[in-house]
């Protein structure tokens, strides 16, 4: 097997590689991204798992001598790792997959018996990228974009991974606390003061608890959901697309995102806080209907809820989950679940008068 580097993104331009959980022309793409060529049989929900698949069936484009991402996350930072560290990859495949779940998708399920490890790892990695370099999306306000400088984190983490990985209490003082939240949080979301509420058909998961948690426990219970409505108390509410419908995931077929603008105008009828109802394009990560999201910036909303601060709404909380839930079994009605919803679809859907 060849002995491969990392390359920063930048270079790509001068030297094939394979590429990470991203796209470019010149590399062999191993990505989750909408439109991304990654071949049939190695399909799966993260790009880590992607490029697990890819090692497992020794594919032939996997000879490159280089590999990079054009930004630093945990899915795209464990491919890139797996690749460059095969033997150690896939002996700890099942760990690695649980990291890249929860880093992406932030699908916390402590009924998997590595969950807890992987847990540790990726609080490990928030931590680290929090106190020596910076938070993600934050780079979108600075000079030097992701791109250029995800490189600083690439060499940080590849350097210093593997012996976490070997034993994650060593580094026990950068993760207990946010480990400690995550799992606080968690034990929130069983506790009877909290009432999840779900609309499979249109891939609705309402939450309702008293405050806001981080986003490991709060995600928690809304695996094979791709909406989430946040209800904490005194009529504090937050809706959000998942991740999981940015990209195209593998184990299950997906609802389109549907632009959130008319539901946001009929709110603003609605309220009478002095606040109003924000929303984000349908093309951001994990875009956000919030009162006052303006005030956002894409480090902030990427960031748990637990950060932010969420206004109170006049809206009574069955009136808005009224709303929510009519205006999204409109916007479905004729739109039936698939496996692939390129961009180019999504918005020309969108398009139309009833979306």
């Amino acid at each position: 097997m060849q002995k491969r580097l990392y390359l920063p993104f930048t270079e790509l331009k001068k030297n094939k590689a394979i590429v990470v959980d991203s796209a470019h022309p010149n590399g062999f793409m191993l990505s989750h991204w909408k439109g991304a060529p990654t071949p049939a049989s190695i399909k799966d929900d993260t790009s880590a798992a992607i490029v697990l698949n890819a090692m497992r069936q020794n594919l032939p484009e996997l000879e490159q001598p280089y590999v990079t991402a054009n930004h630093f996350d945990i899915d795209g930072f464990v491919g890139v790792w797996a690749l460059l560290n095969p033997e150690k990859a896939l002996e700890n495949e099942e760990l690695l997959r649980q990291m890249a779940l929860i880093g992406d998708f932030r699908e916390l399920d402590l009924n998997h018996p590595l969950a807890g490890e992987a847990l540790k790892l990726v609080c490990w990695i928030n931590a680290k990228e929090r106190e020596l370099f910076y938070r993600p999306f934050e780079a979108d306000e600075m000079e030097e974009k992701e791109v250029q400088q995800c490189t600083q984190k690439f060499n940080y983490f590849l350097r210093e991974f593997g012996q976490v990985l070997q034993d994650p209490d060593w580094e026990k003082g950068a993760w207990e606390d946010e480990v400690a939240s995550v799992l606080l949080g968690y034990r929130d979301m069983y506790k009877p003061t909290t009432k999840i509420t779900r609309k499979p058909e249109i891939g609705l998961v309402i939450i309702e608890t008293p405050h806001p948690i981080h986003y490991y426990a709060l995600f928690s219970r809304t695996q094979g959901f791709d909406m989430v409505l946040s209800c904490y108390e005194r009529n504090r509410y937050e809706l959000e697309y998942k991740y999981t419908t940015w990209v195209d995931i593998a184990s299950r077929p997906t609802l389109p995102r549907i632009n959130m603008a008319p539901l946001a105008q009929k709110l603003n009828q609605l309220e009478q806080s002095g606040h109003r109802w924000t929303y984000d394009s349908i093309t951001e990560t994990g875009p956000i209907l919030r009162l006052s999201g303006e005030d956002l910036n894409r480090a902030d909303t990427y960031a748990n809820a637990t950060e932010r601060e969420i206004y109170t709404s006049s809206i009574p909380v069955e009136q808005l989950k009224q709303e929510v839930i009519s205006y999204f079994f409109s916007a479905y009605q004729n739109i039936e679940p698939k496996y692939s919803w390129p961009w180019q679809e999504v918005k020309e859907l969108n398009k139309q008068p009833n979306s």
